[in-house]
Parts: structure tokens; C-alpha cells; sequence
């Protein structure tokens, strides 16, 4: 038997092509004809369905392990509620059997802390944006599924890497950055994140991690070491929109702790902060 992959793109592709290297079976679900395609240009089998229309997951099929990361799309019309919840449900309800392993991709959005404090997978989970709150009904719908006795939850921090560097624009064409200079940004590059993936599938279940690289950065400093590693003009700030997407990220302000991760799971990252993710990243993008 094989892998199934829910959203199949940054993250999910990549753990996609990480088993189908090993010689695993790997199906993707993508609502695309066109991505269907370059799936199998990739020795990936397509699966077209949408998670928020049940009748098109009909005819799953019957595999080893689940990954169920799948991302808020605006242009899909429909809500991060949709998506994240019902989406999850309806394809509980599809599996025609119960796989050895199900990978849920959570957000640690479901930590509301807005003090400075460090947070881990005892920290109470008072989630206060919309994905976080999504997420979170997400993981307890999974608890109290059968299938959940066999689920890992990975409560992710903000995942970058190439092509995916939060602001690069703006720092380089010497924009203020929209969003307050203090607090704190969680991250984990995307080849740590996978490791990671790959490593608790084969991990005893349940369990939850909280995943980051475990080294919170203030937001003036990361963008003065982005700018640093541009030759860009020093970063500048400015109030958000009211009600805008980052005036609402910049309600929260937390450090995340990986301790349970690197002591359970024994993953050596790659990258250890964001120093080194940052300098790769742009390495590569100038050669």
C-alpha cells in the first residue's frame, strides 16, 4: 500500500516527493487538472477531488498513511471553516479503511498568547484568529474519530524557504513593512518541516508536537538580517490596516519551544534558526 496526500503544495509536495524517491506509491487529491498533470509528470497519481465536496472522494484509495495538509486557498470560495474543518470531516468519512498512520498539518495558531511567554504542547490552547480557531476544531475532531488513535498532529510554526521569504519584496524595493517592529516571529524551514513529517510517520500514536526551529526571533531583528543578507535599505515599519491580515497576526506574540520535538523525534535540523535558512535561501537564489 502507498501515501495519500491532502494539499499537496509548499509542504505536502515535497514529503510527496521525499516517499515517491524512496519508492513508495503516492497518491495526491488536487481540485487542479492542470496540477493533476504535473503530478504525474512527477510519478505522483492524481486523485482530482475537493475536500469540501464529498461526493468527489468517492473512491479513495486504500493506503498505509495519510497526509492531511491542507492550506487556506481565498480563491477556492470557501471559508478557512470549510476547508479546515468540514474538509477534514468529509474526508474521515471517505477513507475506505483506517490507515496505519494519519499526519494532521496544525497550525501553532491555536496558542493565543500575546505576552512574550513560551508555549509547548501543555500550553493552554486558546486560539483567538480564525485559523487558529479552525485548526484547533480540526485536532479535536480528529481526537474523536477512530482514525484518531492512529494521528500525529504537527502544530506548525510560520514555514519558510525558497521562493517563500515572508516581505523579501518589500524589503528590497525599500517599503515599509506593514506590522509592528516588536514581537515575536516562530519559524521552521520547509526541508526542516519535512524531515520532520517523515520522521512521525513513524512515530507511536497519538501525539502532538509543536514545531519550529525552537528560536524565536524579534521581528526588527529578523528583517535587519534579511535586509543585511539583500544589500537591501534598513527595514522600516508601519501601522497595519485596521482589521488587515497582518494587524491581526500582530495580535499574537509567543515563543514556541521545540523541546519534545528534537528529544522525541531526534530530527537534527538543517537549518537551527533563521540565520542559517535565511543565508541559504538567499545564496541559492543569487547563483
Amino acid at each position: 500500500m502507498g501515501k495519500l496526500v491532502f494539499g499537496c503544495g509548499y509542504l505536502g509536495l515535497r514529503v510527496a516527493r521525499s516517499w515517491r524517491a524512496d519508492g513508495d506509491g503516492v497518491y495526491a487529491v488536487t481540485r487542479s487538472e492542470s496540477r493533476a498533470t504535473d503530478f504525474s509528470g512527477m510519478g505522483i497519481t492524481p486523485i482530482v477531488a475537493d475536500v469540501t465536496s464529498p461526493e468527489s472522494l468517492q473512491g479513495l484509495p486504500d493506503v498505509d498513511t495519510v497526509l492531511f495538509a491542507v492550506g487556506f486557498d481565498r480563491s477556492s470560495g470557501h471559508s478557512i471553516q470549510q476547508l479546515y474543518v468540514e474538509g477534514l470531516r468529509n474526508t474521515l468519512k471517505a477513507l475506505p479503511s483506517s490507515p496505519k498512520r494519519f499526519l494532521y498539518i496544525s497550525s501553532t495558531g491555536v496558542y493565543g498568547q500575546d505576552a512574550g511567554e513560551w508555549v509547548d504542547e501543555s500550553s493552554p490552547c486558546e486560539p483567538t484568529r480564525e485559523g487558529g480557531k479552525a485548526c484547533l476544531e480540526a485536532e479535536q475532531l480528529l481526537a474523536e474519530h477512530p482514525v484518531g488513535g492512529d494521528s500525529i498532529v504537527l502544530r506548525l510554526a510560520g514555514i519558510y524557504g525558497p521562493g517563500r521569504i515572508p516581505r523579501r519584496e518589500s524589503l528590497e524595493q525599500g517599503e515599509p513593512i506593514s506590522g509592528p517592529s516588536e514581537g515575536y516571529l516562530n519559524l521552521i524551514q520547509v526541508d526542516d518541516a519535512v524531515q520532520i513529517v517523515l520522521e512521525c510517520e513513524r512515530q507511536p500514536a497519538p501525539q502532538t508536537f509543536v514545531v519550529s526551529d525552537g528560536c524565536p526571533v524579534l521581528r526588527c531583528d529578523y528583517f535587519r538580517e534579511l535586509a543585511r543578507l539583500l544589500e537591501s535599505p534598513a527595514p522600516t515599519f508601519k501601522e497595519p490596516a485596521e482589521g488587515s491580515p497582518a494587524a491581526v497576526r500582530a495580535t499574537t506574540n509567543k515563543r514556541i519551544c521545540n523541546a519534545r520535538m528534537q528529544k522525541e523525534l531526534g530530527v537534527s535540523l538543517l537549518h537551527p534558526s533563521y540565520r542559517e535558512g535565511l543565508a541559504a535561501i538567499v545564496a541559492n537564489s543569487e547563483r
